[in-house]
Parts: C-alpha cells; structure tokens; sequence
C-alpha cells in the first residue's frame, strides 16, 4: 500500500472518531433537563438578578425569562371590556377629570401600604418575590393592596389583610377564561385577572377552613400558584369552595386606562393600575428614582404614584426589594420600585390591557392628603418622609 493511500486512511478514521465524539457531546447536552440561560439583552438591563423565591423548584436554578408572565390575550380582553358598561376611565370616572387646576403635588399611594401593613402586622411591608411566572397575579395583587389600603386609612373598611396571588392566577387563568384546566406553562394576561377579581372576587392571606377544604394562604407559594394555575382558585380538590368565598370580596369596579393622564387622575383619588406591557427597563435608577426604557419584558407590575415635578408614575415590580438599585425619590420611595417618565407611560399603556381598581360603585373623586398616612414613629425607628 502506497504512504499516499495510508495517510488518506489515517485521515478518514480520525474524521469518524470525530463525528461519533461530537455526536455523542451533542445528544448528551440534548439530554440535560437543567435550566437554559438567558443572556442578558444589555449591561444594565435587570434580568431579575434577585432570582426566584426560595421555595421553587427545589435544588434547581430557574432562567430569568421564566419571571415574565404577561401573555397577552387583546380579542379576550376586548370581548371582557364589551362586557361592561363604562368600560374606560373616563367614561366611568367622569368627576376624575373635572378641571380643578394643574396638579403640582405628588401623590404617593405606597404610604397607605406602609401604614396599614403597620397596622396589621406591626412589621414593615417588604416587596415580594414572585418564583414562577405569575407577574399578572403580583401586579394585580398589589394593586388590590394598595386601595384596599386607602380604604381602610379613611375609614372605609374595618381592616385591612393582603389579597393571595396565587387565588388571581388560578382564577385569572381557569374560571375567568371558563376553562377547566390552565395547564401549566406559566402566564396570564390584564383583561383575565380584571374579569376574575370583578366577577369573582378576592382571597386573602390568612387561613382558610371552607366546607373541609382547610388551606393556609398566609405566605406565598409558587408551587400552589403552579397548581392553582391549572386547577383554578382553590386547587385540585377545591371544588369551587374558594370560589365562593371569593364572591365575599369582590373588587366593585375595573377600567381601563389608557395614557399618562388617566393613570394619574386614578392615582389622585387613590386607585392604582396593575400595568401589563411589553416594556423592559434599566436596573439602575437615575438622579430623580427615574429607571431607563430598555429592553423588551412581557411583564405586569403596577403603577402606585404620580409626581409632576418630573411627569412620571412609580411602577412597583415584584422581584423583590434588590433586583434595582440607585437613587430614590422620595427617600420612602419603595425597594424593587422605580419612576417611569410620561412618554414611556403612554407607550405601556396603549397595549390596552392596563386597569384602575376600585372598590366602590364606581370611581369617585377623593383626593388624597399623603401626611395621612405617615405613621408616627417611635425612637430609633426611620421616620418615613413626609409629603414633599
């Protein structure tokens, strides 16, 4: 054999061990059931660096993209709002927007939070982690918090308890779509969470003994959200028990909102918008509190505040308290939270899936004094600041 035709073979089984090897490194990374990770899509675009809640699955990691929740449904929630009879802002909150002179004054609907979670509890309010993708949950949740909290600073109901995530997203994704199952690919959008907590109602943390069916909702579980999330409020075994009891606590009255001017005459009588968008945003705040635009998340917070020194709305995520960092305004400004100017406002909410919460007949104007709810504070305990 001649040497030409032996390095001709040589070079041929050197090129199948290589293939076979390959092939072999590529089935096996096919075969790996860990996580997949995201590369951020900028240096300081937050890609939830806080990570998941502790309790999600066990002994795993979980990507970041897995936080984002928002899957939006616009026939599902145009045919929702069809079904209402005022079904924007100002068409059912028509003294919202009398002229009463341009408003300088901030109004600051987190410090009802603080004050009644006090109250309550007789700890500081912490912002929550969620663990799976149940951001809708979250951002409607918190924004049934926070005029619950209004309500109950003046007056308007005998106490205040915070409203479970898991009970919305269950519902949003299973009775309010008339469904059986959810299935369990995590998501929900706007128009389903609106229809739930309005036609159904709210469950709230505390612990639950319905006809049997004994349930302790007093912490948050991202396991129970994944198997509300396909079961419904209440679970598996639930047999709509928790349905009923929902019924007990309706929020009265939803409406969409649909730009800077509507989100802020809402926040002035002390209704909050859970905000569904596509919009992402920087993890560092500016000077001012303000985050960037950047990036794309498919994601729901909620708006809790105005200020108009620089026109903007504090969106209050639910990462927990460290995913962004910077300055705050005003020194009280909530962890996990961060301003968004008014041109970026006007572009979240024209996807129309954003709503106001009320749990009156309807919207009526009721300014708010912010002083009001600045507890007192004992010695060498931080004193909230005051209105600026």
């Amino acid at each position: 054999m001649s040497n030409i035709a032996k390095l001709l073979i040589a070079g041929s089984v050197a090129l199948i061990i290589a293939l076979i090897a390959g092939a072999t490194a590529f089935l096996a990374m096919s075969g790996h059931d860990g996580p997949v990770r995201v590369a951020p899509v900028a240096q300081d675009v937050a890609q939830a660096d806080a990570g998941p809640s502790s309790d999600v699955l066990p002994d795993k990691d979980q990507p970041a993209a897995a936080l984002f929740g928002y899957k939006p449904q616009p026939n599902a929630t145009r045919q929702f709002l069809a079904t209402l009879e005022k079904p924007t802002l100002r068409q059912a909150a028509p003294d919202l927007f009398k002229a009463r002179g341009p408003p300088t004054k901030a109004v600051l609907l987190y410090r009802a939070l603080y004050k009644a979670h006090h109250d309550t509890f007789k700890t500081d309010w912490v912002c929550p982690r969620q663990g799976i993708g149940d951001c809708v949950s979250f951002g409607w949740a918190h924004g049934a918090d926070i005029h619950l909290a209004v309500m109950y600073l003046r007056g308007d109901s005998a106490e205040w308890k915070p409203v479970a995530t898991e009970s919305i997203y269950g519902g949003s994704r299973v009775e309010a779509r008339n469904r059986d199952r959810g299935g369990y690919s995590d998501g929900s959008y706007g128009g389903a969470a609106a229809k739930w907590v309005r036609d159904h109602g709210l469950i709230f943390r505390d612990e639950y003994d319905v006809d049997g069916l004994k349930v302790d909702l007093t912490t948050y579980s991202s396991a129970r959200a994944k198997d509300w999330g396909n079961y419904g409020n209440g679970g598996r075994d639930d047999n709509g028990r928790l349905d009923r009891e929902a019924k007990k606590s309706p929020v009265r009255d939803v409406a969409l909102v649909r730009n800077f001017e509507e989100a802020a005459a809402a926040i002035e009588s002390g209704y909050p918008i859970p905000v569904c968008s596509g919009q992402g945003f920087s993890s560092r705040r500016d000077d001012q509190g303000f985050s960037r635009a950047a990036g794309s998340w498919s994601h729901c917070m909620c708006f809790t505040a105005v200020r108009y020194d620089r026109r903007g709305l504090l969106c209050q995520n639910s990462w927990g308290p460290g995913w962004v960092d910077g300055p705050k305004w005003p020194d009280d400004q909530p962890d996990g939270s961060f301003w968004v100017d008014e041109a970026t406002v006007n572009h979240m909410l024209r996807g129309q899936d954003s709503f106001s919460v009320s749990g009156y007949g309807g919207f009526p104007f009721k300014p708010i004094n912010n002083t009001d709810w600045v507890r007192a504070h004992q010695p060498e305990e931080t004193i909230y600041a005051l209105a600026p």
